[in-house]
């Protein structure tokens, strides 16, 4: 492989581990901050180094290294040690292993070659995603087994109930919008969406296939066991459930990948229903041929962005206190954001300045849908988020009678109905 080829490779590998791993500690951010404000309280800001808190990220950082050296515990009680062990790494890796297909922008042209913007540059698509979708669940069966606790069982044998009550409907709402796309590769389904319906509607998933969007989004939040569907390691009932044993960094793989998880299937959500990198109305090629507006349009918006930012900073960090250390922080944020701002302002500028080549505009585009994933990736996340602090955990019953009496009958009539509109409607 030459040059060009390993650097596309390794920055959508690098692109993949920063969307799922390394986002991590933002969306335990995001986890309290809107947990702190739906129950009318402060989430984490007092953790900081030398005056710097970023908001109360450096929360999440501090806990993450108090797991890494926190001492790691093991009951003499487990028989099974290599399952016990095994678990957490088998939730964290699926996890990990559906981000890799996911399309980040539009397929990149550099000279003659095309480069498929993804970790892993294959077209198997919605089948890699099936295929590991409802793995993570097993290391949740295995590590409730192998912990020899009644209540780590029991949250296995909820979390194998669950699994098995969802993934079919999860199936076949899949099924439902591949009728629509024709396609298993997700980059092909996501330049679907960037037509239009009509000549003025986005031809989102979402718009396409409502059914199937919110079934999807549904069996999503169960697949991933996020609230109101964690039976399986409900507190107020079992404890912890299938992790009460673990401790230490075991703890910490399932916890790094429930929210890896978490990132993964709005990252899917995103791809499948919301247009995934497409901009309403400017899809690639659009974007190419206007790529100067667009420039402009990005150098007179984003200091008036900046400007309200600041102001939003400065009105919500008062500290009663002359000497805190934390009031520091408000300045060095506004001179990072100033200069981020004029970096990126020049930046363009000299762009404009002396011209475009092809490769430049296509790279252009590559970042500007990019952007536009990434920022509804965050959006999707925090809805994940607000509905687990929205929403309370379903009982046992509640969440096996919505799996099999009222999801998957509903999905079932929609393919019959998707296939009939298709079939009468030549598509």
């Amino acid at each position: 492989m030459d040059i060009a080829t390993v650097s596309i490779v390794i920055i959508n590998i690098v692109i993949a581990i920063i969307l799922s791993l390394a986002f991590v500690p933002i969306l335990v951010w995001m986890e309290r901050r809107v947990a702190g404000f739906i129950q009318d309280r402060l989430g984490p800001n007092r953790c900081h180094i030398g005056g710097m808190r970023l908001g109360g990220l450096v929360q999440s950082f501090a806990d993450m290294l108090k797991l890494v050296f926190k001492e790691d515990y093991r009951p003499d009680s487990i028989k099974e040690k290599l399952l016990f062990t095994l678990s957490p790494a088998i939730v964290f890796a699926t996890s990990f292993l559906t981000f890799m297909v996911i399309p980040f922008s539009d397929d990149l042209t550099i000279g003659a070659k095309t480069y498929m913007m993804q970790a892993l540059p294959i077209d198997l698509g919605i089948l890699w995603i099936l295929a590991f979708a409802g793995l993570s669940v097993y290391g949740i069966i295995l590590g409730g087994w192998a912990s020899n606790n009644k209540y780590s069982l029991l949250g296995g044998v909820r979390a194998a109930a669950q699994v098995i009550s969802y993934e079919a409907t999860m199936g076949l709402s899949i099924i439902s919008i591949l009728i629509v796309y024709g396609s298993v590769n997700l980059g092909d389904m996501v330049r679907f969406q960037g037509e239009l319906l009509w000549g003025f509607i986005p031809a989102w998933g979402v718009i396409l296939q409502p059914v199937s969007a919110i079934l999807f989004i549904i069996t999503a939040f169960a697949e991933t066991n996020r609230a109101p569907f964690d039976i399986a390691e409900g507190e107020s009932e079992i404890v912890g459930g299938f992790h009460t044993e673990y401790s230490a960094m075991r703890f910490g793989l399932f916890f790094v990948g429930e929210y890896v998880a978490m990132s993964a299937a709005s990252a899917l959500i995103v791809t499948l229903f919301f247009g995934g990198y497409q901009i309403p109305w400017l899809n690639t090629e659009a974007l190419k041929d206007n790529i100067q507006t667009v420039l402009i349009s990005t150098i007179v918006i984003m200091p008036i962005i900046s400007f309200f930012f600041a102001r939003w900073i400065k009105r919500n960090n008062v500290w009663p206190v002359k000497d805190d250390p934390r009031a520091k922080e408000t300045g060095r944020l506004l001179k990072v954001l100033i200069f981020i701002n004029v970096l990126i302002v020049l930046s363009l500028a000299l762009i404009l300045a002396f011209g475009i080549s092809s490769n430049g505009v296509n790279i252009s585009v590559a970042l500007i849908q990019f952007i536009t994933f990434v920022a509804k990736l965050i959006v999707m996340n925090f809805f994940f988020i607000l509905v687990r602090w929205t929403l309370v955990r379903f009982r046992y019953d509640q969440v096996q009678d919505l799996g099999w009496k009222i999801l998957l009958p509903i999905s079932i009539a929609n393919i019959f109905v998707t296939a009939i509109f298709v079939v009468a409607f030549g598509g």
